[in-house]
């Protein structure tokens, strides 16, 4: 290559640019505004914009009418990423599940017991608080096993009727069931 076909590497800042850049990041998903096309909630993206900064808005409409940059985003064609890791997931919709506590007793061993809880999960509550709270609340060992599982040491299946409302109000104690001793 000769010295005229090489390219120009400058030092120190662009002639064409003036400094300092400022950028502007959507209010929905708080990525700079040319990336939000790429959220998968991109439609809320656009009304908070055409709210919120309508010049942005009017650009990036502009953009897509022109040169038809913005992928279609309809009900029944899919978005599938073409490479790399997972990306961002959507959030998934919870569904209406019964919010029902159980409370049981199962064996372990020959003369001892452990106590199973389940359900906690319907009313959002943290499972690994919860188990951190029966532990030290009963002075025994107590551990998440499982999705919606919570196995606590020793026989405190009447105690955690009284314990439970007290130290979580929105369960009242017509929502924990009991069914009794059961096999693991």
């Amino acid at each position: 290559m000769s010295a005229e076909e090489q390219p120009e590497f400058r030092l120190g800042p662009d002639p064409n640019v003036t400094y300092p850049i400022r950028v502007q990041y959507c209010g929905n998903c708080s990525l700079p505004i040319e990336y939000c096309e790429y959220y998968p909630e991109y439609d809320k993206c656009k009304q908070w914009l055409e709210r919120n900064l309508p010049t942005e808005f009017e650009k990036i409409k502009l953009a897509t009418e022109d040169g038809s940059t913005e992928v279609s985003t309809g009900e029944d064609e899919k978005k599938r990423q073409k490479r790399g890791g997972k990306g961002m997931l959507k959030t998934k919709k919870k569904e209406d599940i019964p919010r029902l506590i159980t409370v049981s007793r199962a064996p372990r061993g020959k003369k001892k017991s452990v106590t199973v809880v389940t359900g906690l999960s319907t009313f959002d509550i943290d499972l690994k608080v919860a188990a951190k709270f029966f532990g030290s609340k009963f002075a025994c060992g107590s551990s998440v096993t499982g999705d919606d599982e919570i196995v606590i040491q020793g026989d405190v299946k009447d105690d955690l009727f009284e314990v439970i409302p007290e130290k979580w109000p929105q369960i009242d104690e017509d929502s924990i069931d009991d069914l009794g001793d059961q096999k693991r």
